[in-house]
């Protein structure tokens, strides 16, 4: 099967050989020309034989918006365009009432996987209609795990994204699970060795899991994370899964609480706790700490 794969960054570059590796033809194309075969999008799409398939890896918002409106000029009735990056599910029934109007068949993509994925497999969650994940099938398979899963047409337009959401947001819980339990740890005397605590952890334990095989692979590097800052960012699905969960009264109290446990970790100086410490001089006449 031949593809044309639309960014070759960290995800794409290696979904790339995976592809190729399984036998399939890929043509990429990046803004970067060391990486990239081609040097425009009408030149991927020149290389491709009817009917085409285009998978879109590059960032949500207005980047995947530009590309989606120039391959609707590019494509015809009968091809099928691929959103494989972290798009909004709104996104999605967007780009596929555009294209589907213009007869160009639209998948949304959610891919898991990261940087291990070229040896690993990515997990792959798809929505849209039947008959256009049966065009891009040969590719899913190339990419998925070996065995029976790791791939799940999630439903309409817009299901595969949502999914994708899901899973990032219990990666935010689970993570932060394990980041409170590690500062406890590393909190209290009697504990001498936090990371051989980890790693026992990795079998006959019910929270044994490739994050913490992760976490163990970290403090083996830097048994105490002295070379990093308590900073994290957040990449957008761990917000727009606490909004789906608004809209739709659903309780999520651990992923909403390691969100905002993000947010906080980007402050220096905490605003909050500025009032806390000065309501608690003003009632009950604590001591507090003054910046001088």
């Amino acid at each position: 099967m031949q593809l044309g794969l639309i960014g070759l960054g960290k995800m794409g570059g290696n979904m790339r050989e995976r592809i190729r590796r399984a036998g399939h033809t890929v043509i990429g194309y990046d803004r970067n020309p060391e990486v990239s075969d081609v040097s425009d999008l009408a030149e991927l799409v020149g290389k491709l034989e009817a009917p085409r398939t285009v998978w879109v890896m590059v960032p949500a918002g207005g980047p995947t918006q530009s590309v989606i409106d120039e391959l609707g000029e590019l494509l015809q009735p009968g091809d099928t365009v691929v959103d494989g990056g972290n798009s909004r599910w709104t996104d999605d029934e967007k780009h596929a009432e555009e294209l589907g109007a213009k007869g160009i068949g639209f998948v949304d993509a959610g891919v898991s996987g990261g940087v291990w994925g070229l040896k690993n497999g990515y997990a792959l969650m798809v929505g849209g209609d039947a008959e256009h994940i049966a065009r891009v099938q040969p590719v899913f398979d190339a990419l998925k795990p070996e065995g029976e899963f790791g791939f799940v047409h999630a439903g309409k337009v817009g299901a595969g994204h949502f999914s994708k959401m899901v899973h990032n947001g219990i990666e935010y819980a689970m993570m932060q699970a394990y980041a409170e339990g590690w500062e406890l740890l590393e909190k209290v005397h009697s504990v001498t060795d936090v990371r051989e605590v980890f790693r026992s952890w990795q079998e006959g334990t019910v929270i044994r899991s490739w994050l913490l095989d992760l976490a163990v692979n970290a403090l083996d590097g830097d048994e105490h994370l002295d070379k990093l800052r308590g900073f994290a960012e957040d990449s957008g699905e761990g917000r727009w899964t606490v909004e789906a969960a608004i809209d739709n009264a659903v309780p999520l109290p651990a992923i909403t609480a390691s969100l905002f446990a993000r947010f906080a970790s980007r402050q220096d100086d905490s605003p909050q706790m500025k009032m806390i410490s000065a309501l608690r001089n003003q009632f009950g006449g604590h001591a507090v700490e003054s910046k001088e």
